[in-house]
């Protein structure tokens, strides 16, 4: 959806970037919760991503990164993208110990996302119905094998220091 269109879905809370394939699993049920049964695979732009990450403020309090939570609480209201980090998913999609990024956007943010950054989209409920089939099965080597290549993302140091601790 772009141009006058994209305001009508941007008004309305948060437009989330997952960028972890079974992440996304956990969270819609491999496409079969009632309202998620579609799975989409959305390719943004780097730069716009990359601008979202440097635009974004965590969406907790971090004592160590914010003066005080009045201060957070102020950033966060004016941050027109937010960071929560939650834990990686197996294929069971228990949690991991280490975690994944997820991306809000609001704002000026989600007007860019939806105008200028997407690059394709592509439905993948199909490929979440056949990994979900090979996880019943027990046959997780199949499973494994299609899901999508995911790499740790390069980012330099100014666009995640103020996002970790």
């Amino acid at each position: 959806m772009r141009g006058a269109d994209s305001q009508k879905v941007c008004e309305h809370g948060l437009t989330w970037i997952k960028p972890s394939f079974l992440w996304i699993m956990y969270r819609c049920g491999w496409g079969t919760k009632e309202g998620q049964e579609t799975v989409l695979a959305v390719e943004i732009a780097r730069d716009g991503f990359e601008w979202a990450l440097e635009h974004a403020c965590l969406s907790h309090y971090v004592q160590e990164l914010h003066a005080d939570p009045a201060a957070w609480k102020r950033q966060l209201r004016a941050a027109p993208a937010r960071v929560q980090w939650d834990p990686e998913r197996d294929l069971h999609l228990r949690p991991l110990a280490h975690r994944s990024l997820q991306l809000g956007l609001s704002g000026e943010a989600a007007h860019r996302y939806a105008d200028e950054w997407i690059v394709s989209v592509d439905d993948v409920t199909p490929l979440a119905h056949a990994v979900h089939g090979h996880v019943r099965d027990g046959d997780l080597d199949s499973a494994r094998r299609l899901l999508p290549p995911e790499r740790p993302y390069p980012v330099g140091d100014r666009g995640l220091a103020h996002l970790c601790r």
